[in-house]
C-alpha cells in the first residue's frame, strides 16, 4: 500500500486518495513493526529497533504531510502562504527518504547481528 500510494502521489495520479492509501499503509507497517519485540540481549539488535521504530515514525509523518500537501489543513498555522511553503509544503519526500534509507540499514544490520549469534 505504501509503495501504491507513494508512486501514485508522486506520478500526481488521484493524490487525494493516493495520501490516505499511503497513510494507511504505513500505519499498518508502522504499528506492525513496533509491536515485533526482541527477547535477546544484545544490546546492538535492541538499539537497532529503537532506530527501525524511528524510521516507523518518519514513514507516518510523511504520510501525514502528504494529506496535508493535498488538504493544507496545517496552512493556517503560519502567517502566509510562503512560510507555510518553505516550511512544510512538499517536505514529505524527505521524511520518506530518510525513513526508507534508516529502516534499509537497520534491517541488514540486524539480519547481520542475529547471525552472528547464530
Amino acid at each position: 500500500m505504501m509503495v501504491v500510494g507513494a508512486g501514485c502521489f508522486a506520478l500526481m495520479w488521484q493524490q487525494k486518495i493516493a495520501c490516505w492509501i499511503y497513510l494507511a499503509g504505513a500505519l499498518m507497517f508502522g504499528v506492525m513493526q513496533m509491536m515485533q519485540e526482541y527477547q535477546g540481549n544484545n544490546f546492538i539488535v535492541k538499539r537497532l529497533k529503537r532506530i527501525m521504530s524511528l524510521a516507523d515514525i518518519f514513514f507516518i509523518l510523511s504520510g501525514f504531510l502528504m494529506v496535508d500537501m493535498v488538504y493544507r489543513f496545517l496552512q493556517s498555522a503560519f502567517d502566509n502562504y510562503l512560510t507555510y511553503y518553505n516550511t512544510i509544503y512538499n517536505k514529505w519526500v524527505v521524511l520518506l527518504l530518510i525513513a526508507a534509507i534508516l529502516e534499509m540499514y537497520t534491517m541488514h544490520r540486524i539480519e547481520h547481528e542475529l547471525s552472528k549469534e547464530e
